[in-house]
């Protein structure tokens, strides 16, 4: 006899768990049909489930029929505990989903349907609530064509020939063998099946019990049993307590057979099994051997976890859901914090999306919704009796990189060693990604896994907000070891100060969940719908009309979503609908404001610090991220370019100098022609130039200051250069020049504006002379930031250096250059002062004849 598993998946309220319990009732599992509103379903057997009349908690139940063992594994249908749904998928053999005919194929649906692809699972489709008087059979299948797959075939009449024709057409293998024999076999269409390429779609009412003979039979007679190796195998999808406190660990063998006190290996560990359990709804029956295919629950490991394999199953999945709201618990005032934290770390062994973290003297979770907020709190009273409340959530930001770096970490207290370097790069994945380069000539395997070990261990942070990182290939290219002082804590450090190293010296992007939505709203509700979406910086399809309706869907920041559903409640007087799901990170459309209510200072976060620590006659000592590589024990894997100090790019500051006739031109052109013909001021000579790191500098009397503009930085946030742009850049550009070319003559100070040419294909960079201020366009792969960061290190040690920006990351990165930041838009400010200040100067010695501008500011 044939045994498969099979996941019932739906949007919620699509009747999913009325099908169960059809199913288990026509199948004689049970004898009683129960229903979801009398809170007496056979599945649904949890409190909090029958009080809300939605599943939370995946379920089994045990299906018997004359050819075929069912394990049927009940999944939530409501958007906030698809984490739990997806941890199902990933032990399936089949999944049944469920569609509504009333609603067709829905929001979350959608996503049910991403996740079945990715899992590779192959679906029957059950088309519920057949009874309802609006019901079409052509309308819905053509949805389900159109919107999920055009492989779905209706197999309410499998002996037509319609039937066999669109079978054919679904795949080429068996369109080629009908036209060579009109015939199709029940093997070929099982085969295409399992390979997703035919969709089977039945219709019926399960409320009702209409069309559930059909479906079983269809289950029964269209499956194919898999073949399981012979070594020992098994894949964990769920952690729970049973009522008497027992940790279950529930999983599906997948190779050999599992006995009652063996021991397997789990990914985590070596655990021994002590029970096994087969769930039927509430109720077990215990058994001694567990063959291959089966799903049960197992009592004795006390460290497994959702998501890991055991025996020849080594590979841990990761997860494609994950919550973008994280909440603050507020605590009783009597509740011990730590003993709280030790609880909550139960729950999340159950609910590994929880993230459950303890800082700031606080505990935070990670959530999808209210929906499981609320659910989270009564779960916490029934289990801890602890009445908890939770704060507004707020958005999971994430942060990614655009560039590529090397980190490098460095640990060495007395009698501890260990040197480690990271190539930091931006790929496509979610999280991180681990490969090694470095020979084992240079490290020892044992080594180089530890390292491995280290970086999947911890959440690693950014560097703009501290929030966790993602979209990042991380390559071992080197390291070091000590025969005599190294330990594996050592690598642990030097590894984890690696990644935040690199992070420092890459660009950083801030990024933010970003939702699918599709909306439906009464035609007179449109205009104002998508005005919101707009401001809220959507971006949506062409809207479709059905009858009085009209339907919109695209993509929206999760963050401007926030308590929109009570006004859209209001608005559309209850009529319209809404769904959410969350389709993944985008650059956030905010970043500057988030950076900046942040507060985040990376240099200052002990526990995740990018510096390292080396040692000298037996004293370690600090050496800050930026100044590690002249410190380091190997050579840099990234070659640094040379720095030609003899290169005619490097500017003399004093090798032009502005005359009284070029400056009084500034101000006739900047203010209008001065009647008087007066000097504005009169520029002194000064004494011996000498070359210092590519600049150089007065030997009598040093320049104090040195402005570091970032051009096009600059131009986006000042609004009269960035309505320029909007039609000339180039026009925007020279009035930047223009304007800071003013005031430099009044400031008296080194100002070199910097623009970014790193895209330009083959650009070797270029450094000029505007006036009286210097012009850099970086060379291809060269952003101004970079070279601002290189240029701050090199002259701040001679010159009191400023640097113009708002972007966040080089904010934070040159302050820890030794230099001064100012916004682009604070930056504006002051220039506009210096340029009122001219003004009322020169009208001053207007009137006097004689005085000169200058000759005040002494």
């Amino acid at each position: 006899m044939k045994k498969i598993t099979i996941g019932i998946l739906a949007h919620v309220d699509a009747g999913k768990t009325t099908l169960s319990e059809a199913l288990l009732y026509k199948s004689g599992t049970i004898r009683k049909f129960g229903r979801v509103d009398h809170k007496d379903a056979f599945l649904d057997n949890n409190n909090i489930e029958r009080e809300r009349g939605i599943t939370v908690f995946s379920k089994q139940a045990q299906i018997s029929l004359p050819d075929i063992n069912i394990t049927l594994l009940d999944t939530p249908g409501h958007v906030d505990f698809s984490a739990e749904t997806e941890r199902v998928l990933s032990v399936v053999d089949y999944a049944i989903l469920v569609i509504n005919a009333s609603e067709g194929v829905q929001g979350h649906t959608d996503t049910i349907w991403n996740l079945l692809e990715s899992y590779n699972v192959p679906v029957f489709i059950f088309v519920n609530k057949t009874d309802t008087p609006d019901f079409n059979k052509e309308n819905i299948l053509s949805e389900l064509k159109n919107k999920l797959s055009n492989n779905c075939v209706d197999f309410t009449n499998t002996g037509s020939e319609e039937f066999k024709e669109n079978i054919a057409f679904s795949d080429e293998k068996l369109l080629e063998k009908y036209s060579e024999s009109l015939k199709i076999t029940k093997d070929d269409i099982k085969e295409s099946i399992f390979k997703r390429k035919i969709i089977p779609c039945y219709f019926g009412s399960a409320l009702k019990l209409k069309g559930i003979d059909e479906f079983l039979e269809g289950i029964e007679k269209y499956t194919i049993e898999k073949k399981y190796p012979v070594d020992n195998g098994a894949r964990v999808f769920k952690i729970k307590r049973d009522d008497q406190g027992n940790r279950l660990t529930f999983l599906k063998v997948t190779g050999g057979a599992l006995n009652v006190k063996q021991s397997l290996n789990f990914t985590s560990g070596t655990e021994k099994i002590n029970q096994i359990r087969i769930y039927s709804g509430s109720s077990y029956k215990a058994i001694e051997v567990a063959e291959a295919g089966t799903v049960c629950a197992v009592t004795g490991p006390i460290s497994t976890y959702a998501g890991e394999g055991a025996g020849f199953e080594k590979d841990t999945y990761k997860f494609i859901l994950q919550p973008v709201l994280n909440y603050k618990m507020i605590l009783p005032d009597d509740t011990n914090i730590y003993d709280m934290f030790d609880k909550m770390k139960t729950l999340e062994e159950e609910e590994p999306s929880l993230h459950i973290v303890f800082g700031n003297k606080d505990i935070h979770v990670r959530l999808m919704g209210e929906i499981q907020t609320e659910i989270l709190k009564t779960l916490i009273l029934e289990r801890f009796n602890i009445n908890v409340e939770f704060s507004d959530g707020n958005i999971l930001y994430k942060e990614t990189i655009s560039d590529i770096s090397e980190g490098v970490g460095h640990y060495e207290p007395l009698r501890h060693y260990a040197e480690v370097h990271l190539l930091i790069e931006p790929c496509k994945c979610d999280g991180i990604t681990f490969e090694s380069k470095c020979s084992e000539d240079i490290l020892d395997k044992n080594w180089q896994r530890l390292i491995r070990t280290h970086i999947f261990e911890k959440e690693h942070r950014g560097v703009l907000t501290g929030s966790p990182i993602t979209g990042i290939k991380v390559t071992l290219v080197s390291g070091k070891a000590h025969i005599k002082h190294t330990e594996g804590g050592d690598f642990r450090q030097a590894t984890y100060r690696a990644i935040r190293n690199g992070l420092a010296k890459n660009k950083s992007v801030l990024l933010e969940p970003y939702y699918n939505f599709k909306i439906e709203v009464p035609k007179e509700n449109i205009g104002r719908l998508m005005s919101d979406i707009q401001t809220r910086y959507g971006s949506f399809s062409q809207p479709q009309t059905i009858n009085d309706t009209a339907v919109i869907s695209g993509e929206i920041p999760a963050s401007t979503m926030q308590g929109y559903i009570t006004e859209f409640n209001s608005y559309t007087k209850g009529k319209g609908k809404i769904s959410l799901n969350v389709c993944g990170y985008k650059p956030c459309h905010n970043s500057e404001e988030i950076i900046e209510n942040t507060k985040y200072d990376f240099d200052s976060d002990l526990e995740n610090s990018a510096d390292s620590i080396f040692c000298s006659h037996g004293n370690a000592f600090l050496v800050k991220w930026y100044d590690v590589e002249n410190y380091m024990h190997i050579a840099n894997y990234i070659k640094p370019e040379k720095n030609n100090r003899e290169s005619d790019d490097y500017f003399d500051y004093f090798q032009h100098k502005a005359t009284e006739k070029e400056l009084e031109e500034i101000f006739n052109r900047e203010f209008g022609k001065n009647r008087n013909k007066s000097k504005i001021y009169e520029r002194k000579e000064h004494g011996k130039i000498s070359s210092l790191d590519g600049y150089v500098y007065n030997e009598k009397k040093a320049l104090k200051e040195c402005i570091l503009v970032d051009g096009y930085n600059v131009i986006h946030a000042w609004k009269e250069l960035n309505d320029i742009s909007v039609s000339n850049f180039g026009a925007a550009r020279d009035r930047l020049l223009e304007i800071l070319s003013n005031y430099q003559a009044y400031r008296k100070c080194l100002l070199i504006v910097v623009f970014d040419a790193y895209k330009v294909k083959g650009g070797k960079g270029s450094k000029s002379k505007y006036d009286n201020i210097y012009v850099v366009f970086t060379k291809e792969a060269e952003t101004a930031d970079m070279y601002i960061e290189k240029t701050t290190h090199e002259i701040s040690k001679n010159y009191r250096v400023r640097v113009a920006t708002s972007d966040g990351l080089e904010q934070i990165i040159i302050l820890g250059r030794g230099a001064a930041r100012i916004s682009a838009r604070e930056f504006e400010k002051e220039v506009n002062m210096v340029t009122q200040e001219i003004r009322d100067e020169c009208f001053k010695n207007s009137s006097h004849g004689k005085e000169y501008l200058m000759d005040k500011m002494k």
